[in-house]
C-alpha cells in the first residue's frame, strides 16, 4: 500500500506562522528552529491531545532527516531536512482519538504500536521512498493488537504489555531477522508470570532494564537459548511511584529513570554497575510539581526530561549525586510552573523528544501545541545551573494559600486567571503610562478567562489588589 505525500495547504502555513509568530516559549540555552502543527483537529483525544510518542529518522542514502510523530488520527513523516521550514512528507492514518502511538525504527522500517482501546493494529511501514512516500508492510493483529512502548536493540524488538485479541503477555521480544516479518522469540511470562506487566522497557545487548509500573525496576538477560532470566531490582526506593521508563549512560554505569504517577515525583539516577546493589545517586526535580514523562542520555554526560507541562529540561549528570539543570524549553506555556499552577490538567504538555540525529536538532512532541525543532548547544556547553521561571503572583495575606496566576504570556486573544480568595478583588490591566484600559472585580475563587482581544500588541501591567495590598506584572499581547 502507498501513502501519497500529503500537500499543505496555504492556511495551514498561515495558521502555522500565526501561531509561531503569536507564542513565546519560556526557554534558556535551547532554542526553538522550527514549529508545525500538521493535525487537521479530526480525531483529538481526550484533553486536546493531538500527539503522543515521537522518534526521529536519517535516510543516509539521501541525507535527509525527519521527525515521525505518533498524533490521535495517525502518524506524520516530517522532513526537517531544512529544519527552518519542516514539511509533512507522508501521513498513514490510524485509529481516531487515540492517546497513545509509539514509534521506533530498524534500517529503513519503523514500527509504531498504539495501546489505545480494541480495535487497534500493529504498524510496519517501509521509509526508503521518502520524500515521496511510506508503503505499509504491515498493519492488523496478526503479531498482537496493542502494544504500550516498543524498544528496538540490535536486530531484537521488544514490546511491553502486549495485548493480543485473546490474551496478554508482560513483554514480548521479537526477531528482526526479517524486518518485514517479526519472528516471536520469548514471552517474559513464560519465564517470571510474577511481572503484571513492563509499561516501557530499555534494552543494550540483550539486558533488559523493566520499568514494571508499581512492581518497581526489574533487570534481565535474554539468554542465547531465548529465555530471560532475572540479574536484579530495584523498588521501595524513596519517592517510589509508578516505575514508567528508564535510559542508560554510555558507560553502562548509571540508569536514570521516571515514575510517573502520582503526579510531582523526581526523576532518579541510579548506579547499576552491580545489578545486585543497585544504588541510589540522586533524586531531582525542576518545580515542586513538575511530572517527569520520558529521559533520553547522551553519553555519559546529558539527561534530557520530557516533563509534561514543564517541557523538555537538559541535565549535566557528569556527576550523577549532583545533576545540574543547565537549559529547558517550556512547550506548554498555557501551563505548569511558570505559570504556578498545573490547572488540574497535569498530564498534558511535552510527551517526549528525540535527541540523536546526525545534524544535532532535537525533535520534541507536545500533545496540544505540535512538533517542535530545537537546538540545544549552548546547554550541552552550559556547565552552571540556569532558573526556571515562575510567574506566580501572590498578595501576601495570613494564609500562604491565596495566590493568582495567569496565562499564556505573551498573549493574542484572552488570559485565563485563577484566584482562591475569599476577599473583593480588582483586576485592572494598564498601559505603561499608567492608563487604565480594562477593570473588572471578582470575589472568591476566580477560574475564567478575560477577554483582551481588543488590545494591540505591546507590553501593559496587569494588576490584581484587594484590602491587603496589590501585585503587578507585566503581561505581553501579540495579535
Amino acid at each position: 500500500m502507498r501513502v501519497s505525500k500529503l500537500i499543505l495547504i496555504v492556511t495551514l502555513i498561515i495558521g502555522l506562522n500565526k501561531k509561531i509568530n503569536s507564542q513565546t516559549y519560556p526557554n534558556q540555552n535551547i532554542s526553538l528552529v522550527s514549529f508545525i502543527d500538521p493535525h487537521n483537529n479530526i480525531g483529538v483525544g481526550v484533553d486536546g491531545r493531538k500527539y503522543s510518542g515521537c522518534w526521529g529518522w536519517y535516510q543516509s542514502s539521501k541525507n535527509k532527516e525527519y521527525a515521525i510523530s505518533g498524533a490521535s488520527n495517525g502518524i506524520f513523516f516530517i522532513d526537517i531536512s531544512s529544519p527552518i521550514t519542516p514539511s509533512v512528507s507522508a501521513f498513514i492514518s490510524g485509529k481516531a482519538g487515540c492517546t497513545w502511538r509509539e514509534i521506533k525504527t530498524y534500517q529503513n522500517y519503523v514500527y509504531v504500536a498504539s495501546d489505545d482501546a480494541t480495535p487497534n493494529n500493529f504498524l510496519i511501514a517501509d521509509m526508503q521512498y521518502l520524500p515521496d512516500s511510506v508503503h505499509i508492510v504491515h498493519y492488523g493483529t496478526e503479531y498482537f493488537e496493542r502494544g504500550h512502548t516498543l524498544w528496538i536493540d540490535k536486530d531484537k524488538l521488544y514490546v511491553g504489555s502486549t495485548t493480543y485479541t485473546t490474551g496478554f503477555s508482560s513483554m514480548n521480544v521479537y526477531s528482526l531477522a526479517t524486518p518485514t516479518a517479526p519472528v516471536l522469540l520469548r514471552q517474559l511470562n513464560q519465564d517470571y508470570p510474577f511481572i503484571n506487566h513492563v509499561h516501557d522497557m530499555y534494552a543494550r545487548n540483550d539486558t533488559v532494564f523493566a520499568s514494571c509500573g508499581n512492581q518497581g525496576l526489574y533487570i534481565f538477560k535474554l539468554l542465547s537459548n531465548n529465555t530471560f532470566t532475572l540479574l536484579g531490582s530495584y523498588s521501595g526506593y524513596p519517592n517510589a511511584g509508578y516505575n514508567h521508563s528508564s535510559f542508560l549512560t554510555a558507560n553502562g554505569k548509571n540508569l536514570v529513570f521516571c515514575d510517573e504517577v502520582p503526579t510531582g515525583l523526581p526523576f532518579h539516577v541510579v548506579d547499576v554497575q552491580n545489578l545486585t546493589n543497585i544504588q541510589s545517586q540522586s533524586v531531582n526535580k525542576a518545580y515542586q510539581n513538575t511530572t517527569p514523562h520520558n529521559p533520553y542520555l547522551i553519553g555519559n554526560d546529558y539527561a534530557l526530561i520530557s516533563c509534561y507541562q514543564d517541557g523538555l529540561l537538559i541535565y549535566n549528570i557528569s556527576n550523577p549525586a549532583t545533576p545540574t539543570l543547565t537549559g529547558f524549553f517550556d512547550t506548554h506555556p498555557q501551563g505548569g510552573g511558570n505559570v504556578g499552577n498545573y490547572f488540574g490538567a497535569d498530564y498534558r504538555g511535552n510527551w517526549g523528544a528525540y535527541p540523536w540525529l546526525p545534524s544535532g536538532l532535537i525533535i520534541a512532541n507536545d500533545m496540544q501545541n505540535g512538533v517542535f525543532i530545537l537546538k540545544a548547544l549552548a546547554a550541552f556547553s552550559n556547565t552552571t545551573a540556569v532558573t526556571l521561571p515562575n510567574n506566580t503572583l501572590s498578595i501576601k495575606q495570613q494564609s500562604n494559600n491565596n495566590q493568582f496566576y495567569f496565562y499564556p504570556n505573551p498573549a493574542t486573544n484572552r488570559i485565563a486567571i485563577q484566584f482562591s480568595n475569599s476577599e473583593l478583588n480588582q483586576v485592572s490591566i494598564s498601559t505603561l503610562l499608567g492608563k487604565e484600559i480594562l477593570y473588572t472585580e471578582f470575589k472568591n475563587n476566580i477560574s475564567q478567562y478575560l477577554d483582551v482581544s481588543s488590545l494591540t500588541t505591546g507590553n501593559y501591567f496587569l494588576t490584581v489588589k484587594n484590602k491587603n495590598g496589590s501585585l503587578t506584572k507585566k503581561l505581553c499581547i501579540q495579535n
